[in-house]
């Protein structure tokens, strides 16, 4: 899956020397690995990530709709949170620690429907100790803002 809009500006917080570039799949995470089953259903793939960064994109499927016929919420939630977990587990890390989601907050802007190709970025905003931040907006094709998801994360050591 090609990058809809590879002629981007990367977010100022971002060292582009740390940003890899590619097509990857839910399984290609070097720390994250498999099996994560959810955003293979998802058709979740990856254009850029680095420690901190992400962006990723899913296609709306009819199987993705609710019964208004738009997306459902669930779907979008969770296409931002595994953008989230890309965005903020180090690929350079060693793997014996992992960052979850402790929690989020999400704000639903618009209402895609099936056959949208949407773009989410995650960028890690802040950290302390084995706490923090990171931002992901979802946009559609037509770069309307879908979703700002604002999401809590904590450091464990990996079971």
């Amino acid at each position: 899956m090609t990058d809809p809009d590879r002629h981007h500006t990367l977010p100022a917080s971002v060292d582009p020397a740390t940003v890899v570039r590619g097509d990857f799949g839910p399984h290609d995470h070097p720390i994250l690995g498999s099996p994560d089953r959810a955003p293979e259903w998802l058709g979740f793939h990856v254009s850029e990530y680095g420690d901190g960064y992400a962006r990723a994109h899913m296609r709306v499927r009819a199987d993705m709709l609710n019964g208004f016929n738009i997306a459902h919420g669930g779907m979008i939630f969770a296409f931002a949170d595994t953008c989230f977990a890309w965005a903020c587990n180090n690929p350079d890390g060693d793997g014996s620690v992992v960052t979850v989601t402790q929690g989020a907050d999400v704000n639903f802007l618009s209402s895609p429907a099936e056959g949208a190709m949407l773009t989410a970025i995650g960028v890690r905003h802040s950290s302390t100790g084995r706490s923090g931040l990171c931002d992901v907006t979802v946009t559609d094709d037509q770069q309307q803002v879908v979703l700002e998801f604002r999401g809590r994360f904590r450091t464990v050591t990996r079971r």
